[in-house]
C-alpha cells in the first residue's frame, strides 16, 4: 500500500500499486466504493495484466483519509487525485474509472491534462442527477441534509443499499459520503459530458447493454467517444460481466490516439 498527502492539512490519500510497465493505468471506485476490491481481478486479467496499476481510493474513501473538513466536489476530488498522482510520479496514465469514479476522471483530465493520456468510463455519471428521497445511490444520499444524513439518515440508507454495496460505503466517512453525493447530483459547470467532449484523448464509455443507448450517444459518437454496449451485466460492469469488460477495456486502451 502507498500513500501521498493530498491537502494543506496533510490529509492521505492511499492505493495498492502493482509494478509494471507505463504508461500507468489508474483504477478509480465510485461512491462509497473502494478500487482494490472493485478493480483487482480486472487489474491482473491476462488482457491487461503487466502494466504498473494504481488501484486508488478518492478522498474521504476506503482506505483513504476522511478528513470532515474537506468540500468533496468533483472539483476538489479530481485535485486530491492529482496530486497523489504527482506525488507517485506519474504522467499521461490511462484512467479506468467507475460511476462518480468517471466523474472525478473527467474533471481531472480537463484540469490536470497531463496526468491524463486516455479514459475508459464505466457507467459514469456526466449530468446533474434530480434528487430523490427514498432511492439508492447519489440521488437519495443527496436528499437527505448533511445534519439529517449525520443524525441517522445514514442508516436508512445502509438498510437500503442492501449488504454488498454497504460493505465498502461503511468505510466512507459519513460527511464524505454526503458532501461526494451532494456534489455528485449537482455536477459541474460546464457539465461532465460537456467537459468529456472537449476532450482531445481517446475515451471510451462503457455502460450496460439493458440500459442502452446511453442518452446523447450521437453526440458523444461525433465528438469521438465510444460508447459501447456490454452484455449481461449491471452497474458494476468489471464484477458482473469481468470477461466481456476485460475485452472491451482492452480494446479501448489499444485504439489509436487521435490525430
Amino acid at each position: 500500500m502507498r500513500n501521498a498527502a493530498v491537502t494543506p492539512e496533510g490529509d492521505r490519500i492511499r492505493w495498492v500499486e502493482l509494478p509494471g510497465q507505463d504508461p500507468t493505468r489508474v483504477y478509480v471506485h465510485g461512491l462509497g466504493a473502494t478500487s482494490p476490491a472493485y478493480f483487482t481481478e480486472i487489474a491482473v486479467h491476462p488482457l491487461l495484466a503487466g502494466r504498473r496499476s494504481l488501484l486508488i481510493d478518492l478522498l474521504g474513501h476506503g482506505i483513504s483519509d476522511r478528513p470532515t473538513d474537506f468540500d468533496y466536489t468533483l472539483e476538489s476530488h479530481a485535485d486530491a487525485l492529482a496530486a497523489a498522482l504527482t506525488s507517485a510520479d506519474v504522467t499521461g496514465a490511462e484512467l479506468i474509472a467507475h460511476s462518480m469514479g468517471g466523474s472525478v476522471a473527467i474533471v481531472l483530465a480537463a484540469r490536470h491534462p497531463h496526468l491524463v493520456s486516455r479514459l475508459v468510463l464505466i457507467d459514469a455519471n456526466l449530468d446533474p442527477i434530480p434528487r430523490k428521497p427514498g432511492s439508492s445511490g447519489s440521488s437519495g444520499i443527496a436528499a437527505y441534509t448533511e445534519e439529517e444524513f449525520l443524525a441517522g439518515g445514514w442508516e436508512e440508507v445502509r438498510d437500503r443499499v442492501g449488504p454488498h454495496w454497504w460493505s465498502t460505503m461503511r468505510l466512507a466517512g459519513r460527511e464524505a459520503l454526503h458532501r461526494s453525493a451532494l456534489h455528485l447530483t449537482r455536477g459541474t459547470v460546464p457539465t461532465m459530458r460537456e467537459l468529456l467532449v472537449e476532450l482531445k484523448i481517446p475515451r471510451t464509455y462503457l455502460l450496460p447493454e439493458a440500459d442502452a443507448p446511453l442518452p446523447g450517444t450521437e453526440a458523444l459518437t461525433e465528438a469521438g467517444v465510444s460508447v459501447v454496449a456490454i452484455p449481461d451485466c449491471g452497474h458494476n460492469i468489471m464484477l458482473d460481466n469481468p470477461e466481456a469488460f476485460a475485452h472491451a477495456t482492452a480494446t479501448a486502451l489499444a485504439a489509436p490516439a487521435q490525430g
